[in-house]
């Protein structure tokens, strides 16, 4: 296991794209530190920017780019046979890609969280949206995970439900945000650290559930998807 951590997490940090995500976590610290140098209300700029930037784009973002990343690639490029004909069992596998991708999105996003929630109103705050975002990263990349071995197109399919199911749908329909990993990273956060400059829209113990059920639930999907992968690297 601690080999495919390794060769992952080598992939990974080998592929130019994933300095082009390192944008986005700076634009979030960059505006906190711009909004408190110019004395602005946490209350005018911390909604937009640590719900509306931070855990509603960079954190799904991020997943999504990583998460296809530590197995997508390897689909595409075909050097996946190289390590489904390991006698090794296909948990070993995902698993390990699993904890790269939740790893290092977490690190990527939750330290800037953490800072911009120090900056918004304190270290709590910071604490609680780290915390949340770590949570987020395990849900987002099992989903985007398991999405790599359902579908030609997770990264499309991925936008897909940040854009139109969180984003559009849960700003119009009530009723999607219970599925919504956003929403429940929202609510996570506010449980650790109740502030005004958050506000769930999902319960607290709906939130845990239903994180726990997708990050268990795409991975088992996952491990059982890659079983039925071909020596060719094509799903029977």
């Amino acid at each position: 296991m601690s080999t495919v951590s390794w060769i992952t997490a080598r992939g990974l940090f080998g592929r130019r794209r994933f300095l082009l995500l390192l944008p986005l976590p700076l634009l979030l610290v960059g505006l906190a530190v711009l909004c408190r140098a110019l004395d602005v209300q946490p209350a005018d700029w911390g909604p937009p920017v640590l719900v509306g930037l931070g855990l509603a784009v960079v954190l799904p973002v991020v997943a999504l780019v990583i998460g296809t990343g530590v197995l997508g690639a390897e689909i595409d490029d075909g050097t996946v046979v190289h390590i489904l004909t390991k006698p090794l069992p296909r948990w070993q596998i995902v698993l390990p890609k699993l904890a790269v991708a939740t790893g290092v999105t977490a690190a990527t996003v939750a330290v800037p969280l953490l800072v911009a929630g120090v900056l918004a109103d304190s270290v709590r705050l910071g604490l609680g949206l780290a915390v949340a975002a770590a949570l987020g990263a395990l849900a987002y990349s099992a989903l985007f995970l398991a999405l790599c071995l359902l579908t030609r197109r997770p990264v499309l399919l991925g936008l897909a439900y940040v854009l139109i199911w969180e984003g559009l749908l849960g700003n119009f329909i009530d009723g999607t945000k219970v599925l919504s990993i956003q929403q429940w990273v929202i609510a996570i956060a506010d449980r650790v650290a109740p502030t005004d400059l958050l506000t769930g829209s999902v319960s607290v113990p709906v939130a845990a559930v239903l994180t726990a059920l997708v990050s268990v639930g795409f991975t088992v999907l996952a491990i059982d998807r890659l079983r039925s992968f071909s020596v060719a690297g094509e799903t029977s």
